[in-house]
């Protein structure tokens, strides 16, 4: 750069004049810019013609006082004339020419006064046709013989560029440096000390050319500089900006040299240069990470900022660490740059509190970016890695942003990223709460249903999760949660979805009154939701109804549900049952409302809705129940005759045989009641029940005149009921009474003798009732022995049948004494009358007996004597008998047996029982 800068200085320099300089303008302003000569007099015509007339004047007037001015204003119009020349070889010419009139003008007159002017325009000439060795001995020869010259500063400056060109830098340095010794009144003295630092950095003096590079940028930009980018300071020019730039290159070139930033504070000790300071960092910075060497560059940005914290420009160059390891690969240390500037510039920084809204309006962004860039770059390195560190650093960053810049557009998409970063850690509580914040603080944006949906999910895992009062409290969230999705977000989607589940979970919570408002609005939705979660909700909805004893609801919402499910459906027999449990329950509300034969109607109306239930046969059932609540016992009847047909194999078929029975008893027809109590005892599950219900079905049985089943019926119980007693005894005695009226007098002895001997063991269960049927079963098992007696004849052979008699007597007087041992009333005076007439027979047949052949009459008259000597003491044993049943009228017993016992003695003993007034005097007395 410098190389192709000062050809273009020197032309410049060489082609002014003596006339003032602005010194605002830069070295490059110089390039095409003539200095004008002071005008002579006015000369008519053209410069040629000029020329011309100059050149004649000379030939004529050799030795004129005006001669040396007419030379030098030859010169100067030839090198005027070479200037504006538009030919390379009249501008060559030209020159040529000058130098010829130049030279003879300084031979001629060597002291003339206005020689200095002759050797500037004479070097300036020289240097046009690119002679720089003469052009430079011109300018020595004109500062070392006029130094008081108007053009000394100039001619030095022109010497130090020609010095420069020819690498004097030394030379160069020296002729810059008696320039800058000047001070500022020259107007070269700028552009002197630039090159003065230049030739200084030429000979490896970076120390000495930094001092006067950095006079150079004071210049400049002290009070000037505040921060903005060169390109924005209006103060400079374009030159100066140009001259600025240049100068900053080579001061980042000669740091470079030596220490680099090491080396910058000592060149800052005051304030003043403070305002463009670090802009030097920045430059040498630029300049490493041009020459790829990008760790000294960031260690350059780095410096300034670790050494003004804060310092408006600090983060500036500390974003340009983190762009120059970014832009080199090295992201590690980027990340880590990063994670310093949001530190030292965060909203809560100091440097935030050391400088204008302004200043930091313009490092605001940056934080915000690289927060943004931490996050996400530990967010997905988590997802990587799973590993807890990279969770705590993405979570770290994460809250950094939201808590710095709450109001941020990229805000709401943060905060869901740090809730999904939450919940890919398992932290549902927290990602739930992230969630829901994202979802509902900010104002609409893209990700707020997506949010609230995935507080729903993440409050579900958490729930869980835990147990207990967690579990609850995690379930009473995720329901308010899942409300205000839908209440919020209206038009989306999973709307329905996430009705349905709240529903759900509301009514496994018992919290029927808000599952039926939630499933009401699903149902109400506009369009509808898909037919499955319509049948869920139609489901909750019906089991809500349920539950709260609506069951008219909740039949009808069975249906909708239903209507929605399909055939082949795994739910639809729960469904059904439910439907079916819902017209039996509204049963039972009438039921329990007193309302029976409604109750029966609805119980009844379960095989209509819901044939194939299970619960339809405990409805059919119930329903008989009410019919016989309500004693319509034919159409109980039905129902339960039914119930038997259809459910052969059901539990509560042990009930249908008691309640047909009671239907049967009260509609008159016992033999079917005798046959369901006969099937009750059949159960023997309860033996006292079996046991009376087969006495029942017997007694029935025997009521309806079906003597075989009754008998069978009482023989089943005697059998299997021998215990207790008088049951058995009693229906042991009805055996004998039923097979008597049958004619079946075989069975009728067997079970009489049965009997007695059972009454006869049954020890400590005997009873008054089962000594009487004992009693009249030994009276009747003595009826054989006396018929078998009567049946004897007393006739030849007469002592043999004399004796079968006595014996078979015996027999009959035996049992008689046995039946009347019971000591019970109407059996023993019965057994006595037997027994008396036993003896008033024995004591007749023996006088009516056939006597014996071939016996004469005084023979015939003592045998007859005999005989009623032998048959008296029978009739007397009759007669005190008899008196023993008589003597039974004083205790106030007066049967049929005392009865004929007296009608026997009347006939006995007349004398004494034959007076109708002295029995009824008996029978007062009896009575």
């Amino acid at each position: 750069m410098m190389r192709q800068l000062l050809p273009g200085l020197l032309f410049a320099a060489l082609a002014a004049c003596a006339a003032h300089v602005d010194e605002r303008n830069t070295l490059k302003s110089l390039e095409g810019r003539q200095l004008s000569v002071e005008p002579d007099a006015h000369i008519d015509g053209s410069r040629r013609k000029a020329i011309q007339a100059y050149r004649d004047y000379l030939n004529i007037a050799p030795r004129d006082s005006l001669r040396p001015e007419a030379m030098r204003r030859l010169g100067d119009m030839e090198i005027e004339s070479a200037d504006s020349s538009g030919s390379v070889r009249l501008t060559q010419d030209g020159y040529r020419q000058a130098i010829g009139v130049y030279q003879n003008l300084l031979r001629s007159y060597p002291n003339n006064p206005g020689n200095d002017r002759v050797l500037y325009q004479l070097a300036r000439a020289y240097d046009q046709l690119g002679d720089s060795g003469h052009a430079l001995t011109t300018l020595g020869q004109l500062v070392t013989a006029y130094p008081g010259s108007r053009y000394i500063n100039e001619a030095e400056f022109r010497r130090g560029e020609l010095l420069f060109v020819a690498r004097d830098y030394g030379a160069a340095e020296q002729a810059y440096a008696r320039i800058v010794r000047q001070g500022e009144a020259s107007p070269f003295y700028e552009r002197s000390l630039y090159m003065r630092g230049w030739s200084l950095f030429k000979q490896g003096r970076y120390e000495d050319s930094l001092n006067s590079f950095f006079i150079v940028l004071d210049r400049k930009l002290i009070g000037r500089d505040h921060g903005e980018p060169l390109d924005k300071i209006a103060a400079l020019t374009r030159a100066d900006r140009e001259l600025v730039e240049d100068t900053f290159r080579v001061v980042s070139i000669s740091l470079a040299s030596l220490q680099g930033a090491n080396s910058i504070p000592a060149f800052f000790p005051g304030s003043g240069r403070h305002d463009y300071e670090f802009r030097v960092y920045q430059q040498l910075g630029d300049l490493y990470f041009k020459q790829e060497r990008v760790k000294d560059a960031a260690d350059t940005y780095n410096a300034f900022a670790r050494r003004y914290p804060t310092h408006p420009q600090a983060p500036v160059l500390q974003q340009r660490v983190i762009e120059a390891y970014q832009q080199a690969g090295f992201t590690a240390l980027a990340l880590e740059t990063k994670k310093e500037y949001v530190l030292r510039y965060g909203v809560k920084s100091d440097y935030r509190g050391a400088n204008s809204a302004d200043a930091y309006a313009r490092v605001e962004p940056f934080v915000r970016q690289h927060l943004e860039d931490l996050a996400r770059y530990y967010h997905a390195a988590s997802q990587k890695s799973h590993a807890q560190p990279d969770y705590t650093e993405a979570g770290r960053w994460y809250r950094q942003f939201l808590e710095s810049f709450p109001a941020d557009a990229k805000a709401p998409t943060l905060n869901y990223h740090y809730a999904d970063l939450l919940f890919e850690q398992k932290r549902y509580g927290d990602a739930a709460d992230q969630y829901l914040y994202t979802a509902y603080h900010y104002p609409p944006h893209a990700k707020s249903a997506d949010a609230g949906f995935a507080a729903l999910q993440a409050l579900s895992l958490q729930e869980k999760a835990v147990q207990g009062d967690e579990q609850l409290h995690a379930r009473t969230r995720a329901i308010d949660a899942a409300l205000r999705f839908a209440d919020t977000f209206p038009a989306d989607a999973r709307r329905a979805k996430v009705l349905t589940n709240t529903a759900e979970q509301l009514y496994a919570q018992h919290d029927t009154a808000r599952a039926i408002v939630v499933t009401q609005n699903l149902l109400g939705m506009k369009p509808p939701a898909a037919p499955e979660l319509r049948r869920t909700a139609w489901t909750v909805l019906a089991h809500s109804e349920f539950e709260r004893g609506s069951y008219d609801r909740a039949e009808a919402a069975y249906k909708e549900a239903l209507a929605l499910t399909d055939d082949k459906s795994p739910t639809k027999p729960a469904l059904v049952e439910r439907l079916a449990a819902s017209v039996y329950k509204q049963g039972e509300q009438a039921r329990a409302g007193g309302h029976q034969r409604e109750a029966a109607g609805l119980f009844l109306r379960v095989a209509q809705v819901a044939p194939a239930s299970t619960i339809r046969v405990t409805a059919d059932f119930d329903a008989a129940a009410s019919l016989i609540a309500v004693k319509d016992w034919t159409g109980a009847a039905h129902i339960l005759e039914a119930f038997r047909r259809n459910y052969p194999k059901h539990p509560l078929q042990a009930e249908v045989p008691t309640k047909l029975a009671v239907c049967y008893l009260e509609s008159g027809q016992a033999a079917r009641a005798a046959a369901e109590f006969e099937a009750i005892a059949g159960t023997g599950k309860d033996v006292r029940v079996s046991r009376e219900a087969l006495w029942q079905a017997a007694e029935l049985y025997q009521k309806a005149g079906q003597t075989r089943n009754a008998l069978v019926a009482y023989e089943r119980y005697v059998r299997q009921n021998p215990s207790p007693l008088e049951p058995a005894i009693e229906g042991r005695a009805r055996l004998a009474d039923l097979c008597h009226k049958e004619g079946q007098e075989a069975k009728r002895m067997a079970w009489t003798r049965e009997l007695v001997e059972a009454e006869r063991q049954g020890g400590r269960e005997r009873s008054d009732r089962t000594r009487a049927l004992g009693a009249e079963g030994a009276l009747v098992l003595a009826e054989p022995a006396y018929a078998a007696y009567q049946q004897v004849k007393l006739v030849e052979p007469l002592k043999k049948n004399l004796k079968i008699k006595k014996e078979r007597m015996q027999k009959a007087l035996d049992a008689y004494a046995l039946a009347s041992e019971y000591g019970v009333a109407e059996v023993a005076t019965a057994a006595v009358y037997r027994t008396g007439e036993i003896y008033q027979d024995f004591s007749k047949a023996m006088l009516q007996s056939q006597r014996p052949g071939g016996l004469n009459a005084d023979e015939l008259e003592q045998y007859n004597v005999l005989l009623e000597e032998q048959a008296f003491p029978f009739e007397e044993k009759a007669i005190a008998i008899y008196e023993i049943n008589a003597q039974r009228a004083r205790q106030e017993i007066y049967d049929q047996w005392v009865k004929r016992s007296f009608a026997a003695l009347a006939k006995l003993r007349p004398v004494r029982y034959a007076k109708s007034e002295k029995g009824e005097g008996m029978i007062r007395a009896i009575r």
